[in-house]
């Protein structure tokens, strides 16, 4: 596989307090804020700082707590990439899905830190919030 985990697009840090996390990110650290929701927040650009709740609910309606961090690279021919992954033992979190921003694809480290893998629509290449939300964990 060549190597196309070679840019980092987004850091997604999943917080418990996203006022307190939203403060400190500008207020203390001074980042300039580009895109606030109830369950996102966008910092900077190239690669993008993300914040997002550490709870989410699941389908089911219960609550589970994530990992910390997630690690977003956009890469291109995601189906192959993922074939490969599973050749190589790799444990997804999230398997290969169609998104509305493209192909999106989840992995886990040895330690359990995620790998967000997106392979994006054309149209969305340039766009920010629409698609990085994918980045995280469901």
């Amino acid at each position: 596989m060549p190597n196309v985990f070679n840019k980092v697009r987004a850091i997604i840090l999943l917080v418990s307090d996203m006022k307190e996390s939203i403060r400190f990110y500008r207020d203390t650290l001074g980042m300039k804020l580009k895109q606030e929701s109830a369950e996102w927040v966008e910092f900077l650009d190239s690669p993008v700082v993300a914040l997002q709740p550490r709870k989410t609910t699941t389908k089911k309606g219960s609550t589970k707590e994530r990992s910390g961090v997630l690690v977003g690279f956009n890469v291109s021919d995601l189906e192959s990439i993922c074939n490969e992954l599973v050749k190589k033992k790799v444990k997804f979190y999230k398997k290969l899905v169609e998104e509305t921003f493209g192909k999106h694809a989840i992995i886990e480290d040895p330690d359990g830190y995620l790998i967000s893998l997106a392979e994006m629509k054309p149209a969305d290449e340039f766009t920010q919030i629409p698609y990085y939300h994918g980045f995280a964990p469901a």
